[in-house]
């Protein structure tokens, strides 16, 4: 695949190469298994003496052009696609760790990668200790000799917490750990951690590369070493992405960057109107001069995302008459969409947590978080300032 300058440039151009048809957008590839050319060329395929498309549960020409795109704008040696995001973080983690192994994850993590860490991990003896991520000073006090991953968010869902990606390329390689980051909140447009010394980076496609709540994916991109490994993995287990699905994530990418810049300028701006509404106590916006590691953000991300939390005051009794007064914001636990979603991770996307673990990642009862879309900034504002005051009859 060729390699351009300019990030829109290539979201736009890495294409499959074009059939004796030649088309000028990539067809869809919807067949489930490839010819080959006689005995000799079918056994060098699977030897893997010879590359090329055998069955799609885990190659195929649309695979492989999300694939090579997400490589060249993640910045990765190599990759994989998944059914869902789910499926990606699973994927990476089972195919790398084994039994008595140990992850050292920061705590603010999406709902269901805590269900896999604490529930379903240790049945297989592969244990976690979660680590603040204000405290970075005390990460290396739970560090052992089991410890293999280093796992995070950044920004995180749905605290909106920062970490500081050139710190934790320095940690990880100190410690010769694998630095996992999930880096669905700020796409590869805003921010690139395998600059900062990541190794892996994963996504939920299902979010901003779609990004129009279409369909389901997830990608994971990195060295290729480990790729290798989890890639071996998921050939045998079969978390794989559809051609139909992939083919539609492909050509998202091509409006991802004025999408995100969009989005940002929508969450930026609800992000100030927020910070002056009377009935909210708190509001978390990466670029937002009031957030904890404001500083950080804007080291490493290009813009703020699409992304604002707020807190209402009332706790949770206002947070749920807040949502059911919203008359154009979708209620959905969804993100990424053009749409705006508004979402109450207490009891939704979190809810599978105890209170006492929602406290102690940042989820409170009246939490809510908006997936800022790309409607009229004007008409989000409107409908959001409205519910608020409604909540408080």
């Amino acid at each position: 695949m060729k390699k351009y300058k300019n990030f829109e440039t290539q979201a736009v151009r890495t294409q499959t190469p074009r059939t004796a048809q030649k088309e000028h957008s990539t067809p869809m590839f919807l067949t489930s298994s490839f010819m080959f050319d006689d005995a000799e060329d079918m056994r060098a395929m699977f030897a893997d003496e010879k590359t090329g498309n055998i069955y799609s549960r885990f190659s195929n020409p649309n695979l492989t052009e999300l694939i090579d795109k997400m490589n060249l704008l993640e910045g990765t040696e190599a990759g994989l696609t998944t059914a869902t995001g789910m499926a990606a973080i699973f994927t990476t983690f089972a195919a790398l760790l084994n039994s008595g192994d140990h992850i050292l994850s920061c705590r603010s993590i999406f709902g269901s990668t805590h269900t896999v860490f604490g529930k379903f991990f240790p049945k297989w003896n592969i244990t976690h200790t979660y680590v603040e991520i204000d405290q970075p000073e005390t990460w290396q006090q739970f560090v052992k000799k089991e410890t293999k991953i280093v796992y995070v968010e950044t920004p995180s869902n749905p605290g909106i917490d920062i970490l500081d990606l050139e710190w934790l390329g320095t940690f990880a390689k100190q410690n010769k750990l694998i630095l996992v980051v999930d880096n669905c909140f700020a796409t590869p447009y805003i921010q690139q951690p395998i600059k900062y010394g990541a190794d892996i980076v994963i996504h939920s496609a299902t979010k901003y590369l779609d990004g129009q709540g279409r369909v389901m994916g997830g990608t994971v991109n990195g060295r290729k070493d480990l790729i290798d490994q989890i890639k071996a993995f998921a050939r045998s287990t079969g978390p794989a992405m559809s051609p139909f699905n992939a083919w539609v994530i492909s050509k998202s990418l091509e409006t991802l960057s004025i999408r995100m810049e969009k989005h940002s300028e929508n969450a930026f701006e609800l992000a100030k109107v927020l910070e002056k509404n009377q009935e909210i106590e708190l509001v978390k916006y990466p670029f937002l001069e009031s957030h904890p590691q404001y500083a950080i953000a804007k080291k490493q991300m290009r813009l703020g995302g699409g992304i604002v939390t707020f807190l209402v005051k009332g706790g949770v009794e206002q947070g749920r008459k807040f949502m059911d007064a919203l008359q154009m914001c979708s209620i959905s636990a969804n993100l990424g969409d053009t749409r705006t979603i508004a979402t109450h991770p207490a009891s939704s996307t979190h809810a599978k947590l105890t209170e006492a673990e929602r406290v102690e990642v940042g989820i409170l009862p009246g939490l809510v978080r908006i997936s800022v879309g790309l409607e009229h900034i004007d008409d989000i504002v409107a409908d959001i300032e409205q519910a608020l005051k409604a909540s408080t009859k």
